[in-house]
């Protein structure tokens, strides 16, 4: 994906409200959703995309977000509980539990604009929001479409909410693939993605946390390094690794480079509770970075996109120097622990739902891929 002078984007998915529940005590209740965490990545770095999400009557964070949902009168906003444990081991296979209590309106294809001058599209659904014919939809009108796995294979307990997940040829969406850019799961996702099978068909991203992430294409296979930090939530931690991703490719950069600033913002991002705030001063060294480290770049050739070009472990090395501009601070005790007891976000980012919902923990699901 070349550089655009004026890329100019579409995010599809909608907000919830997310409460954090930590050994049966509620933490914090904040606005999320994938759209939320990219929005922050995304106008920090100026680049402008327009947002198509659905929320309830009940949605009260209208003046906390820039770009304004469509609200649905008749329901309500998604609400997701995640639950965690102050000993992980005693999860067994992921680091939350994740139930969703409400789910708003699905995103219709109607809903999109119909003109097609997007340079790039984000599918980037939570709570089965998103069909095969919106994404179809997307892929009429954007140049390139980025999709987070979780808006296609994600399935919802009919009792009480927990996800569960499934294999993505069990969904309507499989037949697509060719036509996306970017697939990105988690490593806990990817086992329901045969990505052996889709790196045929489109580039699969498959993140891994304190691991960094590795990039999957037709022809080989990339790891990219991560960038050392203190876990506090990770909620938002690979909303906020794909709009780095996408950032930086629209910014003109090799995706060896575009994945690294994916990793850079994925571990801002769970050095805080909920919703991340990124100092100024920070986003603009970023921008910096990333402006100089495309000069460096200019006049290679499409073929080395998915090439380690002269200077990643520079690049690397100046965007850890980044990090310490930024004001935020995290507990230097939290180690691999999940959410610390001093949150890292604002009251303004921890409004409540007019009617908020609490439940009792109830332990996951397990779904074999």
């Amino acid at each position: 994906m070349g550089a655009n002078r004026n890329p100019r984007g579409l995010i599809v998915g909608n907000y919830c409200h997310d409460v954090l529940i930590k050994d049966d005590t509620v933490l914090a209740e904040t606005l999320g959703g994938a759209v939320a965490f990219i929005s922050v990545v995304l106008d920090g770095l100026n680049i402008p995309s327009e947002y198509v999400s659905k929320v309830g009557s009940d949605f009260s964070y209208n003046t906390n977000v820039n770009h304004a949902p469509i609200v649905s009168q008749s329901v309500k906003t998604t609400v997701f509980h995640a639950y965690f444990v102050s000993d992980p081991a005693e999860i067994r296979r992921e680091d939350r539990v994740l139930k969703r209590l409400q789910s708003c309106n699905p995103i219709a294809p109607s809903d999109i604009p119909d003109e097609a001058n997007f340079s790039f599209g984000m599918a980037v659904g939570i709570g089965g929001e998103i069909s095969p014919e919106t994404l179809e939809k997307m892929l009429d009108v954007c140049d390139v479409v980025f999709v987070d796995i979780q808006a296609l294979i994600r399935e919802f307990d009919e009792i009480d909410g927990t996800v569960k997940l499934v294999n993505l040829k069990e969904t309507g969406f499989y037949h697509l693939l060719p036509r996306i850019g970017f697939l990105k799961a988690s490593s806990e996702e990817a086992p329901f993605v045969d990505v052996d099978e889709a790196r045929k068909l489109c580039c699969v991203v498959v993140t891994s946390g304190k691991d960094g992430c590795t990039v999957y294409w037709n022809d080989g296979e990339l790891q990219i390094s991560p960038f050392p930090t203190g876990q506090v939530d990770p909620t938002g931690a690979g909303d906020s690794f794909l709009a780095g991703l996408v950032a930086g490719l629209v910014q003109g950069l090799a995706v060896p480079d575009a994945a690294l600033l994916g990793n850079f913002f994925g571990s801002l991002t769970v050095g805080q509770i909920g919703l991340p705030e990124f100092d100024s001063r920070l986003m603009q060294k970023v921008k910096d970075e990333v402006r100089a480290r495309k000069t460096q770049c200019d006049g290679h050739d499409d073929g080395s996109r998915f090439t380690k070009l002269s200077g990643h472990e520079q690049f690397i090395a100046s965007l850890g120097a980044a990090k310490l501009v930024s004001t935020r601070t995290v507990s230097p005790n939290v180690g691999d622990q999940v959410l610390d007891p001093n949150p890292g976000c604002t009251s303004q980012q921890m409004l409540f739902l007019k009617n908020s919902v609490h439940e009792e923990p109830i332990n996951s699901i397990d779904a074999n891929p």
